[in-house]
Parts: structure tokens; sequence; C-alpha cells
């Protein structure tokens, strides 16, 4: 029994050197060295340089919508390859805690760890909206999981892998370049004109087939085409076609027009065209009228030619008078 008690106190303080040898949840925080402000409309990003003393405050500017996460390459010098294991590339969130009452203290919470491989460039992912897509790849390595983009700003660090870190590690340099990872989409923002006389009226917008809940904020669509329709009782159904561009706002202009049927009529010069029974001045011009059934007449001289004709909202008609000559041959 003693035997056993001894030995589960062995197994626990070996344990506890095992966990205290590796610094996973201890490291040693460095300073902030340098800031990289990270933004959609930047698509270079900053590269700018890191050591083990120093970290690096990665902050989010403007509009965030566009981004799927952020990418960090690490550069290192040649004399790098003759370490392996010394370094890991870190990230944390930093926040203020405020503990029993006290003042609040700056914290960090380690969000992704991975040892550096034995190799002069290294690249990272961040991925900050779920079904990102990324994944670690012989050539990079997703280093944490979904963040959101209030938790920023992170930090950046390389911390140590091994208790004796050489003198040369210590104060080797290393360039962090941090750029966005920007989604195939972009914004698209509806202006709306109305006529005069039907003023701000209801209206469904659809966008390859299904509705807006709500035109009047800018949407975000993957880029490229897309159809916009608009139904209304009151203006006239559209179809039109328009361009998203990655990462950048579309200002999509629409005229609405009165829904009151139109029709347009056509005939030979010296005809005339009675609609209900009164002579059309400007048969030319498109003639506004009530929904329903309506009377057309053309006149030539004392030939006429009468039908009727049923018309729907928002629907424009063009009716012609043709005169033509038909020719058989007979025995």
């Amino acid at each position: 029994m003693r035997g056993t008690i001894i030995k589960k106190h062995v197994t626990e303080f070996l344990l506890f050197l095992l966990c205290t040898s590796f610094p996973v949840h201890g490291d040693s925080l460095a300073p902030v060295g340098n800031v990289h402000r990270v933004s959609a409309f930047d698509t270079e990003g900053s590269s700018l340089p890191i050591s083990f003393a120093s970290s690096s405050r990665i902050t989010l500017e403007g509009d965030t919508r566009f981004l799927l996460g952020i990418e960090l390459e690490l550069s290192a010098p040649q004399n790098f390859l003759n370490y392996r294991g010394g370094l890991a590339a870190a990230v944390y969130r930093e926040f203020a805690d405020a503990a029993n009452g006290q003042a609040p203290e700056t914290v960090r919470e380690l969000l992704g760890r991975d040892p550096l491989p034995s190799r002069v460039r290294s690249i990272y992912q961040i991925p900050l909206r779920e079904n990102h897509g990324l994944r670690t790849s012989p050539y990079a390595t997703v280093l944490t999981g979904v963040v959101d983009t209030a938790t920023f700003p992170l930090l950046f660090q390389l911390a140590a892998e091994t208790r004796e870190l050489s003198s040369e590690l210590q104060t080797m340099v290393f360039d962090l370049k941090v750029r966005p990872i920007l989604s195939n989409e972009g914004l698209v923002r509806f202006n709306f004109q109305y006529p005069d006389n039907v003023q701000d009226r209801p209206l469904t917008v659809l966008i390859n087939g299904d509705a807006l809940a709500n035109f009047r904020v800018e949407h975000l669509l993957r880029s490229g085409e897309h159809q916009m329709t608009i139904v209304s009782e009151y203006y006239r159904e559209q179809r039109i076609r328009f361009v998203v561009e990655r990462a950048k706002l579309t200002e999509l202009t629409v005229e609405l027009e009165d829904s009151t049927p139109l029709l347009i009529f056509e005939h030979p010069a010296g005809a005339m065209v009675y609609l209900n029974n009164v002579l059309v001045e400007t048969p030319q011009a498109p003639h506004p009228v009530d929904p329903g059934v309506h009377e057309v007449r053309f006149q030539v001289s004392d030939y006429a030619i009468v039908r009727p004709v049923t018309v729907q909202k928002g629907k424009t008609y063009r009716i012609a008078l043709s005169i033509d000559i038909s020719i058989s041959e007979t025995e």
C-alpha cells in the first residue's frame, strides 16, 4: 500500500516536471515592439522586424466584413537553419481583467502556438469567420481557431521552446509581414429614384431570385455578375444586371417607373387613331391608360379597323396597324 502511494507521488512529480519543462502555458511575455494595422484596403500589408525580445501587436482597421482571415509571413535569417526546435510562433489575445475588485490588469490569453520549422520562411493563418475554408498544408499553418474581430488586438510573439536558449537565437532578428486574407465578396448599395407621382411605395427587391429582407442597407455579395429584379404593385417590374467587385462597394442607382399601363401606336401616314372613341393627338408617344378593356380604332379615309385591348398594370403595349398586299394566282 505504501509503495503504491509513493509510486503515485513520483508519477505526479514527473508529470509536474514534464509540464513545466515546456513553456506552452508559461511563456515570458515580451513587450510590444511594433504594431501591424491590418486593413482590407491594404492588401500588401506591413513588414516589420521582430525578435525573441519583443512582440508585435496586430490591430484591425476599417470595414472588416471583407476579411476572411489574416496571414503572417515570418522570414528568418539564414543562420536560423542551424537551430531546430528552439522557437515557436505564438498568438495571444490581450484584455483587461479586474480581479477581486482591484484595478484592471492586462492579461494575455494564448490562442495558438506552433514550433518554428527549420526553414527561413514560414506562413501562418488566423481565420476570422466561420466556414473560412483555410487549411493547414505544407505551405501554410492555420495557427488558431476562428478569432472574432472583436477580440483584437492580438499579439504575435516568438516564444522559447527550450529552457536553454542560445544568445544568438535570443538576439536574432526576423521579419514579420502581416496582410489580410480577403473573401471573394464585395458590397452593393441600392439608391432608388422614385417618380414624382408615386413616392416611397412598397416594393420587393430580389437578388438572383432571393428576396432581400431590407434593401435599404448595404449587402455583402460574392464578386461577379448578379441580377436584381424589382417587383411592386406601384412600380414597373425591372430586371437589372450588375457586377460586384471584390472588396469594393458598388453603388447601383435605379430609376423606378410608375406602373400605369402604357399604349404606343404605330400606323402609316394619314391614318388616325381613336381610343375609346377619342382621337389620340400624339399616338407615337406613350399613352397612359387605366387597367382594363379599351377599344382602339384605326381610321384610314372611309376604312376603319376596331380592336378591343385588355391592359394590365405595369405593362406597355405596342399597337400597330399594318397594310399589306396579298397576291395569289388563280386559273
